[in-house]
């Protein structure tokens, strides 16, 4: 079953790529997620997207400096390892797989409740292994395949949002499905202005609206099997964070301009609100339709990036070799098996632990977002520092500004960062999310200490 040649096959193109990026971002957190945020800031959540949208292009663009001087599969734990030292990328690789881990968990849960919508009858497990077996056999196939599934249910998903908008600017410009009535733009600033909350609501948005963000960063694990990674890479960077930017913005802006925005999230979903606006009673199943997918869509990214994680991590020793096996079609095979053990096991966990104790596991995530995107921008610096001016200036796709552009963004971030930790509901994720670090510093310097030993031994 294994290539003698143990490499993967590059069979992603830019479409596939620009895709899988839209699709991990954009999600239930557009769905169901943004009203938090919006009860937080008010209209001027706009800004806040905008705001973040700009430091989560700095950070793919560092991303897409490295990845594009130097394709590899695990990319940024492997950037981490080259330029940062061999400790930051075991925990950056670690850290970023156990994320993905319960992110998947939490989607294939979420799976199995949006089915039950139309099987009410059917147990949630039957949906949850299902799910993982179907995801599992795509991802067995061949990387074109994966990447042509991931293609269309993030297709389905984005032309739904675009629907929604026009039907939305319908509705403000020409009164579609409001007796002929426009309603105008005016609900941005009619209930307390456009800052409802003042300036310190709409910073205060950020910590939730960057986590919207979180996914894109799946870019910088498609490098190692990329078509063409040098053309690839940064078309894909370049469109992403601007059309996610656009679908966010364009979205809330016809959401609160036909909602006022205190009343968004109050009556259900103002995704099918709007479609029953336009006289569409069937919106709550067509929108279910919709989430389904983004959960597919979610999955499927989930078992490749975990993967190939893995598979890098393996090849700078700092997992199991078994990770480096390739099949016939060119896919780090056992690696998907072992997500799909683990997506069985940790969703079968899900069903039977205390609800307040996953929410801690799960609170890892927050925390592990913001530590990939750090550890991204410190390597990027790290790179640049081991580079001549010449060097630089060879650059196939720079992050502009350099060194000083990612000491901004770290700026920024360590501020989320200090927002995480001055709400309670989040400040666990700190608590979490250091003990994690902890623990896998001690696991490196044992893991170490035994290597060296066993070297030593075989060395008399």
């Amino acid at each position: 079953m294994e290539k003698k040649n143990n490499t993967l096959k590059r069979g992603l193109s830019a479409r596939h790529i620009r895709f899988m990026a839209l699709g991990s971002a954009v999600g239930t957190g557009l769905f169901y997620g943004s009203a938090s945020a919006i009860q937080m800031a008010g209209p001027s959540v706009l800004l806040a997207y905008l705001i973040g949208g700009i430091f989560a292009f700095i950070i793919m663009r560092a991303l897409g400096e490295m990845s594009v001087n130097n394709p590899q599969a695990g990319a940024f734990s492997r950037y981490a390892q080259d330029y940062l030292g061999p400790l930051a990328g075991y925990i950056t690789g670690w850290t970023y797989c156990f994320e993905i881990l319960i992110v998947a968990i939490a989607d294939v849960t979420a799976f199995g409740f949006y089915m039950s919508f139309w099987f009410p009858n059917v147990e949630l497990w039957v949906w949850a292994i299902s799910v993982v077996l179907i995801i599992g056999a795509i991802n067995m196939v061949n990387v074109q395949v994966f990447g042509e599934f991931e293609f269309w249910l993030s297709f389905i998903k984005i032309a739904t949002i675009i629907i929604m908008i026009v039907a939305g600017i319908g509705i403000i410009v020409w009164g579609f499905g409001n007796q002929g009535q426009p309603t105008g733009i005016h609900n941005l600033w009619a209930n307390g202005g456009f800052f409802a909350n003042g300036v310190i609501g709409m910073i205060l948005s950020l910590q939730m609206v960057m986590f919207a963000y979180g996914g894109i960063e799946i870019i910088g694990i498609t490098a190692g099997e990329a078509e063409d990674p040098k053309k690839t890479i940064p078309k894909a960077i370049n469109s992403v964070p601007f059309r996610i930017l656009i679908f966010y913005v364009g979205t809330l802006f016809v959401i609160m301009s036909i909602f006022p925005w205190n009343e968004v999230g109050t009556h259900g979903s103002p995704f099918v609100l709007t479609f029953e606006n336009l006289g569409i009673k069937t919106a709550a199943g067509i929108l279910n339709f919709v989430v389904i997918t983004a959960s597919l869509s979610a999955i499927n990214s989930d078992v490749f990036g975990v993967g190939r994680m893995l598979f890098g991590m393996a090849e700078q020793g700092h997992a199991p070799k078994m990770f480096t096996k390739i099949s016939k079609r060119g896919v780090p095979w056992v690696t998907v098996l072992f997500m799909m053990v683990g997506l069985l096991f940790a969703a079968y966990l899900n069903y039977i632990i205390p609800e307040n104790v996953f929410l801690i596991i799960a609170s890892l995530a927050t925390f592990a977002t913001v530590w990939v995107w750090i550890m991204i921008l410190l390597s990027q610096i790290g790179f640049r520092r081991q580079l001549t001016p010449e060097q630089i200036k060879g650059l196939d796709f720079p992050l502009r500004g350099g060194v000083t552009t990612s000491i901004v963004a770290l700026v920024f971030l360590f501020g989320i960062i200090g927002l995480i930790g001055y709400f309670p509901t989040t400040r666990v994720s700190l608590y979490v999310g250091v003990g994690w670090i902890v623990l896998l510093v001690a696991a490196y310097y044992i893991r170490k200490a035994i290597a060296d030993r066993a070297t030593t031994i075989t060395a008399d």
